[in-house]
């Protein structure tokens, strides 16, 4: 497993639509990047300049949504995953 540092985060992203609303299917060329995914790591939180750390807002296992572009895409275990900042991070999707 991947340990991410400071404020990083681990994110697996979920399956973009393989359909449009009007039942096309799309191929892998046409398919947007995903911005929806689960928090399977997190770092233990930003230092700040005081020395002390803020805790992180996220946890894993939440669904979070995140920037089109933000992260890094890598491999673990054979899976994608994209490691990004909490500022990244746009919302937790709670329900």
């Amino acid at each position: 497993m991947l340990k991410p540092l400071g404020d990083r985060i681990v994110v697996k992203p979920l399956d973009a639509e393989e359909k449009t609303s009007g039942g096309i299917v799309l191929p892998d060329s046409a398919k947007e990047r995903p911005q929806t995914g689960e928090v399977i790591a997190v770092g233990p939180g930003k230092t700040l300049d005081n020395g002390t750390i803020a805790l992180m807002e996220v946890n894993v296992g939440d669904k979070v949504v995140y920037s089109k572009y933000g992260g890094t895409e890598i491999k673990v275990d054979g899976h994608d995953v994209l490691i990004m900042r909490q500022d990244d991070i746009l919302g937790v999707v709670e329900g």
